[in-house]
């Protein structure tokens, strides 16, 4: 049995701790007329209050009451008063043992219960053994077995004894999960398993790390190295179903603990858990790398059409300035045609003067070269200037096994016969190869000197299993993220269920003809209004241009006396350091309470550690360097806080702590209350994150990453999310949204354009959510409607709804619905796979005019509602004033990017928001205080201004120096800082 116990004694005691709450004693400790008749058949006050006492422990904790245990004033006196006795004769009835005894007996008689015997305790074992297969950390545990004895009506033994049991479950519970995993492998494979954390000279590490050790840059060479993993990987012959035998959150658990623990930590522990966890990684390894080797393919296919992109768009600038010059001869010929026949001259000898025969006839020549040209496909492109795509390729048809959700699918056809080419060494395609998944246009190309040409049609083939495998249409064998939509959704029987329960908690009805009737009219009804108040001139700060709405730019809502108020409150905040903040701010939230072991459940022992931890990558320097930069702790400390204590979760629970904190803070209500924004910030890469990072000339010519951040209303920078710079951020914001653990409820929701696609229009509408663009060139975006609109709107007007699609795809449109509400999947995953699939998909199309209609009526009331614009126009300053906020703190390394693994990339995105998390909260509890005695001192500061004084403030807190940990200046628990007084620095700026 392991020694290590299944909780400390301190969380035994919170766990079975007698009332203190109102809530818990009004609901526990409130005697009804029985227990009040046996109470009054003791004639003296203190055996009364003794016994009222032992009834209420046994019905609040269901134990007795230990004979040395003092319980709390606040029990006793709620007890007492109920029986009209002074609570201290208490102190009497302590005094006769024999009498507790006794009495405890009684109360147990009174309530129906009984000692905990031997079957008693077997029950309590199976339920300790039923949550234990479920995770190693005590306290779901310790609760499943007092709820346990509680359902038998048994008095639950001492904490010693239920820690004795848990622990001997746990144990179990580890051994039944090792046998899962091991049982039926020969001796030699487990040696097999044993000999990965052995350190391999050639590469001078464990091939358990080599495994885990995944390259990111797409290139030839990496692709190669996933694909050789794999192959080790698969030598094991490990059945993935293996997993579905052991519950889904030990798994997760399992994963978890392998991949933070090093291969010299994983020798050192017992047999059967060191090969339990090496068979658990490399389970998941195989899922990993299959995944991770498709995306590098598609990456690196995706890379290489875009070069052919930027060649084909640099011809047509070449193609362009000619056409521009052989226009000018053409209208100076027309000029000189006209004039020759207006004054009766020999057009052709005015020409020769006034042109040059000679320049005509080069045009001619020119003219012709241009006649007929047709621009290559990217495809085409593609496959005449680079073989990478080929070797590539060949590399991922032959290691990996595809499957379609069409019968007889042409594209597998095609791979098998490359396939076949590849390993039999032949150069020639067959006379009539499989081209039914190739575009038309491409295999007339391909068949354009008669025989098929292979290079071509590699790379067709190629970018048509891009395509499909984006779309979830083709999937990979033994990987999780490219395969068919539908396994990522609930299944079809869940939503008829839920329909037929109408049980669907979305925001759109069960019945899509309803809810087409509603929207036509809604929509036909509005689109007039607003015909009507353009014509009349009523659209404030919309005038009409050549037959277009257009918004006038509005100037900023915000009063001059903000920005005074601003420096006036700063003038009075509190100076502190950085690392005083955060400590403060965690003995407010507790927030690193969240961050407990992997393993253990344990809550860190070095709290300045994990702190440490934090701040160093928020900052973006690093738990070594901040080690040096430090005093306190020491590299080693920061390092295992930082591998064992931090991890997704932990992070959003701790930042959930801190949002859920700022949120119920009185001040921070003057901001707002359900909305929220979301927008991505470009961060430049270097060093290996270079090399696998992306470069978008809109933010750079050099490589670089997004961070994709959701900003509260109230300034909460509730989520974060790493993601390409090429990317688009549309299909990432729901995921924040449905992403966070926090007790926000965001009803509205504002985006740049960039975020706007009528994809996420329409989700918005399923989820019952609402979407707020700022549409960028909002005249050329389209209107549709139901019947003919005003004729004063036709140049608006892009075409009518599809109102069969929807109605045909409705069940999958709720489908999705559901499964995003009930977090089975990332919206981002679906989104991704909708803009993937073909336009013609009945889904896909379905979603398109669903969103057409939520963005007709959007841009309605956009070009209506000053309100609306000045709203969202708010709601992004949040969030793009946060940018700023964030960069300050994310300043070492001059601001770059260098991991190169996205896992590092998010995790240190994540610690940098709960840190900006930190300082916003930190400043909403001390601008309450600032502005509170600034009133008091008779300064005019009315609500009205003091929300556009935003809690994103930095000039006060000291981010940079040397962080000493030892040496914290915080102010006494309960107690807050002292506010400065005016200087004559802040006075100047103000």
């Amino acid at each position: 049995m392991s020694k290590r116990p299944l909780l400390k004694t301190d969380r035994w005691a919170a766990l079975l701790a007698a009332p203190v709450d109102e809530m818990a004693l009004a609901g526990h400790c409130t005697l009804d007329p029985a227990d009040l008749d046996l109470i009054r058949t003791k004639t003296a006050s203190h055996n009364q209050l003794g016994l009222a006492l032992q009834l209420c422990l046994l019905n609040h904790s269901g134990r007795q009451w230990r004979h040395d245990e003092v319980l709390p004033p606040a029990m006793v006196a709620f007890v007492a008063e109920q029986i009209d006795v002074s609570p201290d004769v208490l102190a009497e009835y302590a005094k006769r043992d024999q009498t507790r005894r006794e009495h405890a007996a009684e109360a147990q008689r009174h309530l129906g219960l009984h000692g905990a015997g031997r079957d008693d305790r077997r029950a309590a074992l199976a339920a300790a053994l039923e949550a234990a297969d479920a995770t190693d950390q005590g306290q779901p545990i310790a609760e499943a077995m007092i709820a346990a004895l509680r359902n038998r009506h048994a008095v639950l033994p001492a904490a010693d004894t239920l820690d004795r049991i848990g622990r001997g479950a746990r144990a179990l519970a580890r051994r039944r999960m090792e046998a899962a995993l091991l049982d039926g492998l020969p001796a030699e494979r487990l040696d097999d398993l044993d000999r990965l954390l052995v350190v391999d000279p050639e590469i001078r590490i464990s091939r358990f790390a080599w495994l885990k050790a995944l390259p990111e840059a797409p290139g030839k060479k990496n692709l190669l190295a996933l694909l050789e993993r794999l192959r080790v990987v698969r030598g094991f012959a490990l059945d993935p179903r293996l997993r579905g035998r052991i519950h889904p959150d030990r798994w997760r658990q399992l994963v978890r603990e392998g991949q933070a623990t090093p291969a010299h930590l994983a020798a050192d522990l017992n047999a059967g858990r060191r090969r339990a966890t090496i068979a658990c990684q490399l389970i998941e390894l195989g899922f990993r790398l299959t995944d991770a080797a498709v995306a590098m393919f598609c990456r690196l296919v995706g890379r290489q059409f875009a070069r052919a992109r930027v060649r084909r768009n640099n011809r047509h600038l070449k193609t362009g300035r000619s056409a521009g010059e052989l226009l000018g001869l053409f209208r100076a010929t027309l000029r000189t045609l006209s004039e020759a026949n207006e004054t009766d001259s020999d057009a052709i000898e005015l020409l020769h003067e006034r042109i040059g025969w000679h320049r005509l006839m080069q045009a001619q020549a020119e003219l012709e070269s241009f006649e007929g040209t047709d621009e290559p496909d990217p495809v085409v492109e593609a496959a005449e200037r680079s073989d990478l795509i080929r070797r590539c390729g060949q590399a991922l048809i032959e290691d990996l096994v595809f499957r379609s959700a069409r019968r007889s699918d042409p594209l597998l056809a095609a791979l098998e016969l490359l396939r076949q080419l590849y390993r039999e060494g032949r150069r020639v395609l067959p006379a009539r190869p499989p081209v039914g998944h190739l575009d038309k246009k491409i295999v007339r190309a391909m068949f354009a000197a008669g025989k098929p040409e292979r290079k071509l049609y590699e790379a067709a083939t190629l970018a048509a299993l891009r395509g499909r495998l984006r779309s979830g249409d083709v999937w990979v064998v033994g990987g999780r993220t490219f395969r068919p939509l539908a396994a990522d959704l609930v299944p079809a029987a869940v939503v008829k269920a839920r329909k037929e329960a109408d049980d669907l908690r979305l925001g759109v009805p069960p019945d899509p003809v309803a809810w087409l009737a509603e929207k036509r009219e809604e929509v036909t009804l509005k689109l007039q209004q607003l015909a009507n108040r353009a014509r009349a001139g009523k659209l404030k700060g919309v005038r009409l241009v050549d037959g277009k709405l257009v918004v006038s730019p509005e100037r900023s809502a915000v009063p001059k006396a903000a920005e005074a108020a601003k420096w006036l409150i700063l003038d009075r905040m509190p100076l502190v350091k950085i690392t005083e903040l955060i400590a403060e701010v965690d003995a407010w939230t507790g927030f690193s309470e969240a961050f407990t072991h992997l393993h253990t459940g344990d809550l860190p022992r070095n709290i300045l550690a994990l702190h440490a931890g934090l701040l160093a990558d928020a900052i973006n320097l690093g738990p070594k360097r901040i080690a040096e930069a430090s005093a306190g702790v020491t590299a080693r400390q920061i390092g295992w806080c930082r591998q064992f204590h931090a991890h997704d979760p932990a992070f959003k629970a701790g930042v959930a702590r801190i949002i859920n904190a700022q949120l119920a803070h009185p001040y921070a209500r003057i901001w707002g209350d359900t909305a929220s924004s979301s927008d991505g910030q470009f961060f430049p890469a270097a060093g290996r994150a270079g090399k696998r990072s992306d470069v978008n000339t809109h933010y750079s010519h050099g490589p670089g990453g997004k961070f994709y951040t959701w900003v509260s209303d109230r300034y909460g920078h509730y989520y974060i999310l790493p993601i390409g710079v090429t990317e688009s951020e549309a299909a990432y914001v729901l995921d924040g949204i449905y992403g966070h653990v926090s007790e926000l409820d965001i009803a509205e929701h504002y985006i740049g354009t960039g975020g706007a696609a009528d994809h996420v229009f329409a989700l918005f509408a399923v989820l019952g959510r609402r979407l707020v663009p700022r549409l960028r060139n909002l005249k050329d975006w389209s209107l549709y409607t139901f019947a003919d609109a005003d004729p004063l709107l036709r140049q608006h007007v892009g075409g009518r709804i599809d109102e069969w699609a929807i109605r045909e795809a409705w069940d999958e449109v709720l489908r999705i619905g559901l499964s995003i509400e009930g977090r089975e999947v990332a919206p981002s995953v679906l989104l991704k796979k909708l803009a993937a699939m073909p336009k013609t998909n009945l889904l896909v199309k379905a979603l398109r005019e669903i969103g057409r209609i939520e963005r007709t009526l959007f841009m309605i009331e956009w070009y209506s509602s000053p309100a609306l614009r000045a709203r969202c126009r708010a709601g992004l300053n949040k969030g793009e004033a946060g940018h700023k906020l964030v960069r300050a703190v994310f300043f070492h390394e001059r601001g770059e990017i260098r991991d190169a693994a996205f896992e590092s990339q998010a995790f240190r995105a994540s610690a940098l928001n709960l840190v900006v998390s930190a300082i916003i909260l930190w400043n909403t509890v001390y601008l309450s205080r600032v502005v509170d005695q600034l009133r008091a001192e008779g300064h005019d500061l009315p609500d009205e201004i003091l929300r556009h004084v935003s809690p994103q403030l930095w000039e006060h807190i000291n981010l940079t120096g040397t962080y000493d940990w030892s040496r914290q200046d915080l102010p006494p628990s309960g107690d807050f800082r002292q506010l400065r007084g005016s200087t004559r620095e802040f006075r100047t700026a103000a």
